[in-house]
This record gives C-alpha cells, structure tokens and sequence, in this order.
C-alpha cells in the first residue's frame, strides 16, 4: 500500500514591519532604544536615591561609593537623576508624538473631503512650519510658562504637519487607483472606500515617520530643558541634566557623560528602527 505524503502546509508570508525590525538594523535598533525604556521603567530600582536627595558630596567622580555616575553640584546622585529624566522624557514623548500623529492624521482626512477645507488645513501646516521648532517652543512658553504641558502641546504642534501632509499625500495618490474605481463603481461608499481600500495602503509610511518623529521630539525636549523651558526643577530629565553639567565642563566632565551618552543611543536606536522600517517598506 502507497503512503500518501500530504505537501506541507504554506508558510504565512512575513508581514514586512515584523520583516523589518527583525533584520540587522531593526534588532540592533530595538535593543538600543528597549535599552533606555527599561533603564526608564525600571528607574525606582535602579536608582540607589531619589533625584533629588542631596548629600555632602558635590560633584563627586565616577565610582564613589554609593553613586556609581558621581553627583551633581548641589550632592545630587547623577544616575538617580539620569534614570528619573529618561523616565520624565519617555513619558513626554509617548504622549505628545502619538497625539500630533493623530491631530495630523484628523486634519489630512479633513483635507481629502473637500477642496476648500483642503486649503485650510494646507494653510494651517504652512502657519506652523513657519515657526521653527524652538521659536514655536518660546513663544507657547512665553503664554503658558514651561511645565509638562508645553512641552507635550510644542511636540504634536511640530509633528501635526508631518503626519498631516504625508497621510494627505497618500489619499490623494491611492484614490486615483484603479482598484479604488474598481470599488467605487461596484457601489462602495465613500466611507467604505476611505477605510478599507484607501487608508491601509496610504498608511505604510506614516510607520516609518513615526520613529523618525520620536528622534526629532527627543532633540526638541531635550533642547527646552537645556534652555529652561522645559519641565519645572528640581524635577529632572535629560536635557535639564546636560544643561546643568555645562558650567563644570572642565573640572567635573563626568557631569556631561550620562546625558550625552543616552540620547545618543536612544536617537541611534530610532534612526535604525526608522531605517529598517523603510527599507522593508519599499521591498
């Protein structure tokens, strides 16, 4: 009797985000950035002080017993407040990126309904790109004072425009295809066609402009912070650190490394992410 062999069954194709980040780039991105949100998250742990504990010993070097970073000028442990600003910057950045995504995203749809709003909603992303970023960040902070919240309202102001005119780009080149007539003449509704034949495949690239948008908000905080219009004191984050160390540059160099250090690698790791995202778009 004849053993009958079943074929095996077909491999699902790789979706090519998951193809993405699991190349070269994309791990190696997803290490370095999972690096720093872990350090962030796990800050009430690691850190053998609070960020704003002082103690006897200012501006203490790298390795003194009981703070591995040394400390600040004021006695301050420098991992605490290290660790206790990624926190504070992660928070920001997860807030703000995602809501001017969506206010963008909101305003592109707006844009493809009708050409009048269409020109409205160009003219206002012509209004905000007008303002570069730090200008825009003084002049929201010169109405609100700094805090949390301007940061968070200058970061989606920044992104809103990015997300706005690439989403809008997309519909308005996916409408024009032949499936989309295809659809359309079959009797799909405007609603039908916008949600499931339209958006899915305009919204390839909004991904990739995602983690080049986390990159930019992690510049744009850090440089509010550095210019003390950022979030209030003593509450740390990155760059209000870095702009604290610059005074003692010469004398106490180490109060520059740990700042310097992480927004190199957390920027580093997004532009991988950003990177491989790209290339495993365009196959």
């Amino acid at each position: 009797m004849t053993a009958i062999t079943l074929p095996a069954p077909a491999k699902r194709p790789r979706h090519p985000y998951g193809a993405a980040l699991a190349s070269g780039r994309g791990r190696t991105g997803l290490a370095l950035v999972g690096l720093v949100v872990l350090a962030g998250l796990l800050a009430p742990l690691l850190a053998g002080h609070g960020p704003t504990d002082q103690s006897g010993q200012s501006l203490a070097g790298l390795g003194t017993p009981g703070h591995p970073l040394g400390t600040d000028d004021l006695g301050r442990d420098l991992l605490a407040r290290l660790l206790y600003g990624i926190r504070a910057d992660l928070g920001i950045i997860a807030l703000a990126v995602p809501l001017g995504a969506l206010l963008g995203c909101l305003f592109a749809l707006l844009a493809a309904v009708h050409p009048i709003a269409d020109t409205a909603v160009q003219r206002t992303f012509d209004l905000i790109l007008a303002f570069p970023g730090l200008i825009l960040a003084l002049a929201v902070t010169a109405i609100l004072g700094p805090g949390r919240l301007p940061v968070v309202l200058v970061i989606a102001l920044a992104e809103i425009p990015a997300f706005g005119r690439l989403l809008r780009t997309g519909v308005l080149v996916e409408r024009e295809r032949e499936y989309v007539t295809a659809a359309r003449v079959g009797g799909a509704s405007r609603t039908r066609l916008l949600t499931r034949h339209i958006l899915p495949n305009a919204a390839d690239p909004l991904v990739v402009q995602l983690a080049v948008s986390l990159t930019v908000a992690v510049f744009l905080e850090g440089a509010m912070s550095f210019l003390g219009v950022g979030v209030r004191p003593p509450e740390p984050t990155v760059g209000s650190v870095l702009s604290q160390s610059l005074p003692y540059l010469s004398d106490a160099p180490h109060f520059a490394a740990g700042p310097l250090v992480t927004v190199t690698v957390l920027v580093l790791g997004l532009s991988l992410i950003a990177e491989a995202l790209n290339r495993g778009i365009r196959r």
